[in-house]
């Protein structure tokens, strides 16, 4: 009825804005300060539109023509310090988002959403940087609101992908990165994620496969390629890690495999299946202490009767290797027979006598002297199959009412060697000797 009235589209403009519809309140905003020039209230909409979508620089123009017009302003002057606080916080966003440092951008893009809030292009950047800061659920909540108004939004699908693929959904990932390579044919990120996708899957799938049909070598080699295709997937590479480790558990190169399995927690602290890998390694190195350690930690996380059995297991062994080691002390393997730990002893005792080494150092006496107990102290033990069957399980000996404080090897060796007569040294020459059975 009155379409050359600017106060009719500037009064349309700020219902629309109190709508939160600020796309469509700019253009009546627009209209009215091209119908009327001087309308100071038409370019205050106009600016705080512009402002309200991101548009920071032509934000500060309107405002500088409304300060133009009243250089009183009161609303004029804060918003104008408002929209360059804006461009400051994006120049700031855009420097961090190059160090990658996330944290700050999303610090940064929660400022300038004060002031921009209908800004999707703000919101992308943020949910963007949540996504690379492992806040996977914020990241896909801001995503899926821009989606919600606007089912066609590339960067929004791209940042939806970006969630799943950090997840380990890649099939999925790569569905909502080629919907926005449709939407968008040269959105250049959504190209990169799409692709890497799609090669470290195939990598992936290559190298278990090469597991599972015995080829280790193989798919050690799958595993470290697909490493190599995207260092930002932290969720995947984890898996990636523990993988090639449990590669390198097969080839008994257990180091490596611990290695692995230690960057594979590094990645990701919650990975149960690295932490048990890894134990299995500690075990298998005697690293029963470490081994405790990631077992106490699996059981924390979940209790059930398989892990309880396990940890109860590396302490056991944990407990029987701060004891002596009486089958190291003798030489022998955990399976010996009883004929092969007398001949030990047999080697051992003669080896560590007194009497052969008392020509020696007062110091070099004292060391024999107690290897000699020591062999005692070994064979005395696993000679007995009682006190080997406690031993073996980790039984405290001393419940068997066997101090070994108070042992005298002399009699063990004795009764090994025969009586008196039945065994000594002599001297052959200065400092050696020879022995003479009876």
């Amino acid at each position: 009825m009155c379409p050359k009235n600017a106060s009719y589209y500037g009064n349309r403009a700020a219902t629309l804005m109190m709508l939160g519809r600020f796309r469509e309140a700019l253009g009546d905003a627009q209209q009215s300060v091209r119908l009327d020039d001087s309308f100071v209230r038409g370019h205050l909409r106009e600016g705080k539109c512009h402002l309200s979508l991101g548009n920071a620089m032509a934000a500060c123009r309107s405002f500088q023509r409304a300060l133009e017009l009243d250089h009183k302003n009161a609303q004029a002057q804060q918003e104008f310090k408002n929209a360059n606080a804006v461009m400051e916080y994006e120049k700031i966003a855009e420097t961090d988002f190059e160090k990658r440092d996330f944290r700050k951008v999303v610090f940064c893009m929660d400022r300038a959403l004060e002031f921009a809030p209908a800004c999707h292009r703000f919101k992308i950047l943020k949910a963007e940087c949540l996504a690379m800061l492992g806040r996977y659920p914020e990241a896909q909540s801001v995503a899926s609101d821009i989606l919600r108004m606007d089912s066609t939004n590339a960067d929004a699908l791209y940042v939806r992908g970006l969630c799943l693929y950090y997840e380990d959904c890649i099939e999925k990932a790569v569905q909502f990165f080629v919907q926005a390579l449709r939407m968008a044919p040269d959105h250049e990120k959504a190209c990169i994620a799409c692709r890497n996708a799609k090669a470290l899957k195939a990598k992936k799938e290559d190298g278990n496969k090469a597991f599972k049909e015995g080829n280790y070598k193989l798919a050690y080699e799958l595993y470290t390629e697909a490493l190599g295709i995207d260092p930002n997937n932290i969720k995947t590479n984890a898996k990636l890690y523990c993988n090639r480790g449990t590669v390198n558990s097969k080839l008994r190169k257990l180091d490596d495999a611990i290695e692995d399995c230690t960057n594979a927690v590094k990645l990701d602290d919650t990975y149960i299946k690295a932490y048990l890998r890894r134990a299995q390694c500690y075990m298998d190195t005697e690293q029963y202490e470490e081994a405790v350690r990631d077992y106490e930690k699996v059981y924390q996380t979940e209790k059930t009767k398989e892990h309880k059995q396990l940890l109860k297991n590396a302490q056991l062994e944990l407990k029987k290797s701060k004891r002596k080691d009486y089958y190291k002390i003798l030489g022998v393997d955990k399976n010996a027979s009883e004929d092969e730990i007398k001949k030990a002893y047999r080697k051992r005792a003669l080896m560590h006598h007194p009497d052969r080494h008392s020509g020696a150092s007062a110091e070099v006496q004292k060391e024999e002297e107690k290897k000699f107990k020591e062999v005692g102290e070994a064979f005395t033990i696993l000679s007995d199959p009682k006190k080997k069957t406690r031993y073996d399980s980790g039984q405290d000996l001393d419940e068997e009412g066997m101090n070994m404080g108070d042992f005298d090897p002399n009699n063990i060796f004795k009764a090994f060697f025969g009586g008196p007569g039945g065994f000594s040294f002599e001297a052959s020459g200065p400092g050696s000797f020879f022995f003479q059975f009876g």
